[in-house]
C-alpha cells in the first residue's frame, strides 16, 4: 500500500522547521532543522541539527534565532545532515508551518548537496488552521500555539518550532481525519496556491547584462557601491527615487527580464545617481530625496496629522500639562510627536493624578473653595491662592523628570508609585493600595508606546562613522538630542572638528531636550534602526572633543577603510 492510500489515522507524520541565513533566491541557505516524529496524536522521536553554510549570517538573523556564526562555522556540512532528515522522512508525510517555504528551502538544500529530493506528500498547518480554526485571526506560529492552548518553549530556534507546529497538528488532528479518509485526501483538501502570471513587459532592447534597457540607458556608468539613483522622464522630472549599496544592480534590476513593471518605468528616459559611503547615508539620502523630489513612482510618506506633542510650558504661573499639535516655543518642554491623541491625553491624566497637578487651563481661575478634584485630593488646588509656587513647581519637576532627564524616567515614575502603594498598605488603606497598583500598570503600557520618543530625545550627542567596503571613505553622522544634526562624507580633520563643533551648537538652550518635528521623525528610526542592526564607531559628545579623539577616530576609520 502506498502512502498516500494509507489511512490517515494510522500515518505517521513528521513536523519540520528549518531556520535559513535570511538570504533571498539562490543565496538562501539552511543553517538548522529541526524535526519531531508524530503518530497517534502523540509526539515521539525529535531530530536537531545546525548545518553549515557558505555565506556569512547577518547580524539581524543572529539576533533574531541565536544562530551564530561560529556556531554554523563547524556545523556539520548539508550532504551529512539532509540523508538523516531524508531516511526519516522515508514513508511520512511532511508537516510544516507555511509549508512551502519550507519545502522551498529544503528542496533547494538537497539539490545544491546533489542528493534527491524525496518529494513527500505535506501538509501546511496554516491551511488547517484557516480552515478548522477560522475564528482565531492570528496564523503566526506562536499566536496560533497561544490561541489553541498550547505552550511555545521557545521560537525562532527549528526544533522548538517544530514541536510547536506538531502541537498544533495533533491539536487540529480529529478535525482533519473527521473529513479526509486517507492521506490523499487530506492532501486534497489543500490544493496548492498558483501565484498569479506577471503580466509579460513589452519587448525592449537586452544589455549585455540580460537587462530590458530603455534607449539611451548606460547602466555601466553606475557605480557599484552604495548611493541613490533617480529616474527622471524626458523632460527631466523625476519618476522614481531609489537606494541600495550596489546602485548599478539595483538600478538595472527595474528593467531586468522577470522584473514586475511598475507604472513609471515606460516613461523613464534617463537615470542619474549620488554615491554616498554607506548604506545608513543611501537611506538617509532617499528619504530627503523623495520628500523634495515627491516622485510619483514612490509612495507618498505618511501623513503628519495624526501626531501629537506632551508639553509643559514653564513661562506662565502653576505650569500645567498638555497635548497639543505643535511644540511649545520659549521657556518650555515639548516632547514628541506621538502617534495618538488619546493615549497622550491619558497620559496627561494618570500623571496630573500622580502628581496632583492643576487641570484648569493657562488662566488660572481663583476660587473660594477648592474644586472636585482637589476635594478628591487630586490637585494642590493652586487656584485658592494659599499655595508655595515652589511646592507647585517640584512636583511639576517631578512629572516633567520622566522627559528631562538623561537617566530611564519610566523607572523612576513607576518606583514613585510603587513607594506610594506600600506607604499605602502599610497605612492599611488597601483600597488607595489597589489603585496605585492599577495605575501603575496602565502606565507601564502608555509609557512602552512612548518609548522610541523617549529614548530618541535622551540619546547622547555621538558621532557615528559608517562605512561600506565598495566606498573609499565612510560617512559621518552627528546626532544631537535624537536627530541628525549633519552627514556627509568623513572630511578632513580641520572641517570635522569645525563641523562638529556646528552640530553641537544645535542643543537646545537650558537643558531640556526639545521635542522632535513630525517631518523628521522618520528620519529618527531609520537611523535608529539601522544602528541598532550595524556595527560602526561611534565618539561620545557630551562635551566638544579634544582635537586627538577625532584625529584618532579618523585614523581607526582609515584602517577600517584599508582593511576591506
Amino acid at each position: 500500500m502506498s502512502l498516500l492510500e494509507q489511512p490517515l489515522r494510522t500515518a505517521e507524520f513528521l513536523a519540520v522547521d528549518v531556520e535559513t541565513n535570511g538570504c533571498a533566491g539562490d543565496e538562501c541557505e539552511l543553517t538548522e532543522v529541526g524535526a519531531v516524529l508524530v503518530g497517534g496524536g502523540e509526539l515521539h522521536d525529535r531530530f536537531e541539527s545546525l548545518v553549515a553554510v557558505h555565506r556569512p549570517l547577518s547580524r539581524g538573523i543572529e539576533r533574531l534565532t541565536g544562530i551564530t556564526q561560529s556556531t554554523v562555522s563547524v556545523a556539520e556540512p548539508p550532504e551529512v545532515v539532509l540523508p538523516r532528515l531524508a531516511e526519516r522522512l522515508r514513508g511520512r508525510v511532511l508537516v510544516a508551518h507555511s509549508a512551502a517555504f519550507d519545502r522551498r528551502v529544503l528542496r533547494a538544500a538537497f539539490a545544491r548537496a546533489g542528493l534527491a529530493w524525496p518529494d513527500p506528500p505535506a501538509l501546511c498547518t496554516v491551511a488547517l488552521a484557516r480552515r478548522f480554526a477560522p475564528l482565531v485571526r492570528q496564523r503566526r506560529l506562536p499566536a496560533l500555539a497561544d490561541a489553541l492552548g498550547i505552550e511555545v518553549s521557545g521560537h525562532h530556534r527549528a526544533l522548538p518550532d517544530a514541536e510547536a507546529c506538531a502541537q498544533i497538528f495533533c491539536a487540529l488532528f480529529a478535525r482533519l481525519c473527521a473529513h479526509a479518509t486517507t492521506v490523499s485526501d487530506a492532501v486534497a483538501l489543500f490544493p496548492r496556491r498558483r501565484r498569479a502570471r506577471r503580466p509579460r513587459r513589452p519587448p525592449g532592447r537586452l544589455d549585455a547584462a540580460g537587462t530590458v534597457a530603455p534607449p539611451g540607458f548606460d547602466f555601466g556608468a553606475l557605480p557599484r557601491g552604495p548611493g541613490v539613483y533617480v529616474f527622471r522622464d524626458g523632460a527631466g522630472r523625476p519618476l522614481y527615487v531609489g537606494k541600495s549599496v550596489s546602485v548599478r544592480s539595483r538600478a538595472r534590476s527595474h528593467f531586468a527580464p522577470g522584473a514586475e513593471p511598475a507604472g513609471w518605468t515606460p516613461h523613464a528616459a534617463t537615470v542619474d545617481h549620488r554615491p554616498t559611503g554607506s548604506e545608513l547615508g543611501a537611506l538617509v539620502l532617499e528619504n530627503r530625496l523623495i520628500k523634495e523630489l515627491r516622485p510619483p513612482g514612490n509612495r507618498n510618506g505618511k501623513r503628519l496629522d495624526g501626531f501629537v506633542y506632551l508639553r509643559c510650558r514653564l513661562d506662565i504661573a502653576f505650569p500645567i500639562l498638555e497635548v497639543a499639535r505643535e511644540p511649545a516655543a520659549g521657556n518650555a518642554v515639548s516632547v514628541g510627536p506621538l502617534r495618538g491623541r488619546a493615549s497622550a491625553a491619558e497620559l496627561v491624566e494618570q500623571l496630573n493624578s500622580l502628581f496632583a497637578l492643576r487641570r484648569c487651563g493657562r488662566r488660572l481661575p481663583r476660587r473660594e473653595h477648592p474644586s472636585a478634584y482637589g476635594q478628591m485630593g487630586r490637585c494642590l488646588s493652586p487656584c485658592l491662592g494659599d499655595l508655595d509656587p515652589n511646592l507647585y513647581r517640584r512636583r511639576v519637576d517631578a512629572a516633567l523628570a520622566l522627559f528631562t532627564d538623561t537617566g530611564d524616567g519610566r523607572d523612576r515614575v513607576l518606583a514613585h508609585i510603587r513607594a506610594e502603594m506600600r506607604g499605602a498598605a502599610s497605612e492599611q488603606r488597601y483600597e488607595r493600595a489597589a489603585a496605585l497598583r492599577r495605575r501603575a500598570a496602565r502606565l507601564e503600557v502608555l509609557l512602552a508606546r512612548l518609548d522610541g520618543a523617549l529614548r530618541a530625545v535622551h540619546t547622547r550627542p555621538r558621532l557615528v562613522l559608517a562605512g561600506d567596503p565598495r566606498a573609499q571613505m565612510p560617512d559621518a553622522f552627528w546626532l544631537v538630542s535624537g536627530r541628525l544634526a549633519d552627514w556627509g562624507t568623513l572630511p578632513p580633520l580641520d572641517e570635522l572638528e569645525r563641523r562638529t563643533a556646528l552640530a553641537l551648537g544645535t542643543r537646545p538652550a537650558g537643558g531640556h531636550p526639545s521635542a522632535i518635528p513630525a517631518d523628521q521623525l522618520d528620519e529618527v528610526r531609520i537611523v535608529g534602526n539601522w544602528l541598532a542592526g550595524h556595527e560602526a564607531l561611534e565618539l561620545e559628545l557630551d562635551e566638544p572633543p579634544a582635537r586627538a579623539r577625532l584625529a584618532a577616530l579618523v585614523a581607526a576609520a582609515r584602517q577600517t577603510v584599508a582593511a576591506a
